[in-house]
């Protein structure tokens, strides 16, 4: 495995405190009543070459659920326990949120911010791994909501990468072992823990640290929750596209169906790649992945993902006051060290447009 990152340099480090007045919080984004699923999945998939039947397919799984993605309602519960946390450190800057995809958009809330006169923000994206659609992307989108909104819109600096940091980590193991715990006695020493991540494109992940990060991610979660590393491997899920493109495997049920010929009776599913229980959980693991486990006879205990978790508050809260503090050291475990502030040029490209729908 080749090391992701070099240790993180001092770009941007070399800031006084009030060079921020503010925090924005950006997230996905996800409809919130029935009508807001076909608008929501045409923004996501717009310029991207997606069967209709695809978009069709996905926006079933948001009808199945009356057609509202827990996801604003998640990032706005994070936001109100996020607060306290940021007073409890001396932080004092004001929180915005904004979507890539649906309301409150990216442009409407650089709007506001700029009506505020906020001159310069902190950007906390709600993604925990590098990838083009993890990362690039979203300043991608943070830079053309500036632009739309123009001259007097605010500088927006983005956080970094988080997934090896130690209390990033000590909310996975902890969400693993609760959900290891509502197994029988019985599974005790025979269940397997298979952590899901969203599949993408290999003309992304070849470009990239994805991969690489979500194992280190899953060898650390699972050293911490005392996983033997036969028991565990990491699977993906939510594939969409094309079907001649290639994409990351195996998929979650694939791998669900092999475990069963090996054997195996019970299984932990951990969302590993997910920050909160959003659409892709509630319906690609909840009803799909758990579907092929009752087919089966298998038993599954689906962990949560990090969500509201009181380590998890304190890693972002951590995060926002490191860069206001310049000296404060960057915490990071395992066989990497901690992201860089400043993404590089050639960090996490573009690949070549193919189709791709998510659902948050």
């Amino acid at each position: 495995m080749s090391q992701p990152y070099p240790q993180a340099d001092s770009s941007g480090l070399n800031v006084p405190p009030q060079a921020w007045d503010a925090l924005l919080v950006v997230a996905f984004g996800g409809p919130e009543k029935r009508d807001d699923v076909m608008p929501f999945l045409e923004n996501v998939l717009r310029g991207r070459n997606v069967p209709r039947e695809r978009m069709l397919k996905v926006a079933e799984h948001y009808y199945h659920h009356g057609g509202v993605s827990p996801i604003n309602g998640q990032v706005r519960d994070l936001i109100a326990v996020l607060k306290p946390e940021l007073q409890r450190r001396g932080i004092t800057l004001s929180v915005y949120h904004g979507n890539r995809n649906w309301h409150p958009l990216l442009e409407e809330t650089i709007g506001r911010m700029a009506d505020a006169g906020v001159a310069r923000a902190l950007g906390l994206v709600l993604s925990a791994f590098s990838s083009y659609s993890g990362c690039r992307q979203y300043r991608e989108d943070i830079q053309a909501a500036r632009t739309a909104v123009g001259e007097r819109a605010p500088e927006v600096d983005k956080i970094r990468v988080f997934y090896n940091h130690p209390l990033f980590i000590e909310a996975g193991a902890d969400r693993i072992r609760s959900a290891v715990a509502r197994l029988s006695d019985e599974s005790a020493g025979r269940f397997h823990v298979a952590y899901t991540s969203h599949s993408i494109p290999h003309a992304m992940s070849d470009h990239c640290d994805y991969v690489c990060q979500l194992e280190e991610t899953c060898r650390l979660i699972s050293s911490a929750a005392q996983i033997p590393d036969d028991r565990w491997k990491l699977v993906f899920q939510s594939r969409s596209g094309r079907p001649q493109d290639p994409w990351l495997e195996p998929d979650i049920c694939d791998h669900l169906r092999s475990l069963h010929e090996q054997g195996v009776q019970d299984v932990v599913v951990g969302p590993a790649g997910f920050l909160s229980d959003h659409m892709e959980i509630l319906y690609d693991l909840d009803v799909e992945a758990r579907g092929v486990c009752d087919e089966l006879g298998m038993t599954m205990s689906r962990a949560a993902t990090v969500g509201t978790h009181p380590r998890f508050v304190e890693l972002l809260g951590e995060l926002i006051q490191e860069r206001l503090m310049p000296t404060m050291p960057r915490q990071a475990i395992g066989h990497f060290g901690p992201g860089h502030d400043v993404c590089p040029l050639e960090c996490c490209p573009a690949p070549a447009r193919s189709g791709r729908a998510h659902s948050h």
